[in-house]
């Protein structure tokens, strides 16, 4: 195994207010599972944030779960969390990158979300990821959550969606009695 090198992690953002965050952990493999969970749970309390946790059968899901928690609930972000080891067959690929397709669609629309889907080689690569003692991986992903929380915060209020919003009623019988046909 490579010598462990050292990288730069943010300090702790700070809240005005309190921050809600969802964890989504797709429980496969347990105990890895469980680890990651423990790292994100500290790190949301440390920041004096608070969680719910809910469960999903695989990581293919978590994309799918952030989805509906956003449309039907009012987290202020989420973490998802889970793990895919390298099996036999190129499931591996399609669950890996799919799965991280999704979160990051997902992020592109404004959810603040921290992906701890490990995507590991073994068992062990997976365990010491997920170790709150080692490498802390469900932590770091809470963190990042946590930092695209306080940018959001820092940038305005919250609006739903990216792109082109729709024209309001008022605006369009505005546009509509000032001459403009395309109001």
């Amino acid at each position: 195994m490579a010598e462990a090198e050292a990288h730069y992690i943010l300090p702790r953002p700070e809240f005005d207010k309190p921050v809600k965050l969802l964890i989504v952990v797709a429980p496969y493999y347990k105990d890895i599972a469980d680890n990651l969970v423990a790292g994100a749970k500290a790190e949301i309390e440390a920041a004096g944030g608070t969680w719910e946790m809910v469960e999903v059968p695989g990581a293919l899901e978590l994309p799918g779960a952030i989805g509906i928690a956003e449309r039907l609930s009012n987290f202020d972000g989420y973490v998802a969390l889970g793990c895919v080891i390298r099996g036999e067959t190129t499931h591996y690929d399609t669950v890996c990158n799919d799965s991280s397709r999704g979160i990051t669609l997902l992020g592109l629309q404004g959810l603040c979300i921290g992906n701890g889907i490990l995507t590991v080689e073994n068992r062990a690569q997976a365990e010491v990821r997920a170790d709150p003692e080692q490498a802390n991986k469900g932590g770091g992903a809470a963190a990042a959550a946590l930092h695209l929380i306080a940018l959001g915060r820092k940038w305005g209020a919250s609006r739903k969606g990216v792109g082109f919003r729709p024209a309001t009623e008022e605006y369009q019988i505005a546009g509509a009695t000032k001459g403009n046909p395309t109001a």
